[in-house]
This record gives C-alpha cells, structure tokens and sequence, in this order.
C-alpha cells in the first residue's frame, strides 16, 4: 500500500509543480533578465554644476572615488563615458566649482578620479557622481561612505539608452 502513496504522490507533486511553472519551463532553457538601469538616487543632483571639466584630479587629492560603466541589459563596459564628481571635502564644499571635475571611463568602462578627503556634510560622508553625457538617460548617485575615515568611495553606473 505504501507504495501505490508514494507513486499517486509522486504523480501529484509532478502535476502541481508542472501547473505551478508552466510546461514552457520544463522545455525552454532558463534565460537571463538582464542588467536593470540604475536609478536616480534622491538627492543626488544637489549642487550639480552642468559641463564640469574634465581634470586628472580635483585639488591635492588623497581620496579615490572609482567605479565601472556598463550597458543596461548586456551590461556591456562602456568607454569614453563622462563622469562627473563633486562632494565637501576638506578643501571645499560641495556647491564650490574647484570641489567638481569630472572624467572618462577607459576600454574596461572603469572610472577613477583622486579627490581630496571627504568629509561630512549634513551627518554624512557622502560623494556625488553624474552620468549626463546624452547619449544615455542622465543618472545622479550619492552614495554615503561606511566611514568618514574611508579613503576611498565606489560607485557603478548601468545606463539605459536614451
């Protein structure tokens, strides 16, 4: 008896996991959703200056702000993309033209710009980071650091085409 359970079970579990996911998951393949854009982050176009320079830093630096490009949905590295990055330092505030500058991503689609100290400015370590080139949807970051003793800060763009 114990066996005609388990096989009309077995037969149960099969048809609701087959009801539940639909024949086409048992033929077709798993295929990947690809890579979201990334979103606006509230906040992150404060004290954003349009057409910031391109620099090889921004004052006497110290402090590395870095961070990758990529395509959204094949998350394709993206190079030559502007960058732009600005935050209160302990060389100037964020709305200060000398605290922004921007610059370009290399064939990997990796940015790096050394900047000075950030500092916190309204209880927090924060960097300011725009992609606003035209060629994908402008997208504004402001990430908070774990610790305004970091000296370094990090932040990845995926950029849907405009």
């Amino acid at each position: 008896m114990s066996d005609r359970l388990t096989t009309r079970r077995t037969l149960l579990c099969a048809a609701g996991a087959v009801a539940a996911t639909g024949l086409s998951g048992l033929i077709v393949p798993a295929r990947a959703q690809g890579l979201a854009p990334t979103p606006t982050m509230r906040g992150g176009a404060n004290n954003y200056r349009p057409g910031a320079p391109v620099v090889n830093r921004i004052g006497g630096g110290g402090f590395w702000m870095t961070g990758t490009v990529r395509r959204a949905g094949d998350g394709a590295p993206l190079a030559g993309q502007r960058i732009q990055i600005w935050a209160h330092t302990t060389e100037g505030q964020e709305r200060d033209p000398q605290s922004h500058g921007a610059t370009l991503t290399d064939a990997d689609g990796v940015f790096r710009l050394e900047m000075p100290q950030i500092i916190p400015a309204f209880g927090q370590a924060h960097g300011h980071l725009a992609y606003d080139s035209g060629d994908f949807q402008t997208v504004f970051l402001r990430p908070v650091m774990a610790s305004a003793s970091d000296t370094s800060l990090s932040a990845d763009f995926v950029l849907q085409p405009a």
